[in-house]
């Protein structure tokens, strides 16, 4: 990390991102704090975005899905190959991660100020398997189809977590268990 060049058209909010690592380091070797900084995999689950516009990848499919199964229509059209290979995370176990990490990761007296932990599954999934997934937890019957004329995005986005993995903790939720919890959530909010 911090190694390269960013991409262009994540580069303000790599930005922010960087600028809060390297504080929480200057932080900690000026003052001797222990401020950690932890870099989230996708994050889903209550309270979500499910905004047909500009929601992620996992919600906006739960809500798409959904509305085709109640429309009854024949189709969910997903953009792209269904090849690239993300990795998520149920926000519950984020939260889990930081109460972990703040009693049991001490960067005090490290010259170099801590370094930031990555919090995630470290497992990867294919947009394809997320969206049958979603689609068998709706109880959608129609057909799932990729628009191949559409964009892919990053082929692939996997957190390093075997630092986190070393020190004890490891996601609870499963992807599956996940996914059946926020199409609960998103069935009170719609």
């Amino acid at each position: 990390m911090l190694d390269g060049k960013l991409e262009p058209t994540n580069e303000p909010y790599a930005v922010a991102k960087i600028a809060g690592i390297v504080m929480c380091q200057s932080y900690n070797r000026q003052y001797g704090t222990n401020f950690i900084s932890v870099m989230p995999t996708n994050l889903y689950g209550p309270g979500d975005n499910y905004h047909p516009e500009n929601s992620h990848v996992l919600p906006a499919l739960i809500r798409r899905f959904y509305e085709a199964k109640i429309k009854n229509l024949p189709e969910v059209v997903v953009w792209g190959t269904g090849k690239p290979l993300r990795e998520f995370l149920y926000s519950d176990d984020m939260g889990h991660a930081c109460v972990f990490l703040m009693k049991n990761y001490d960067v005090t007296g490290d010259p170099k100020g801590g370094e930031h932990v990555n919090v995630g599954s470290g497992i990867e999934v294919s947009i394809r398997e997320l969206a049958e997934t979603i689609k068998e937890v709706v109880g959608y019957q129609g057909l799932l189809t990729f628009d191949l004329t559409k964009p892919d995005g990053t082929p692939r986005k996997l957190l390093d977590v075997s630092k986190l993995h070393k020190m004890g903790w490891k996601h609870q939720v499963e992807l599956k268990e996940g996914i059946r919890l926020a199409f609960e959530d998103y069935k009170t909010v719609i």
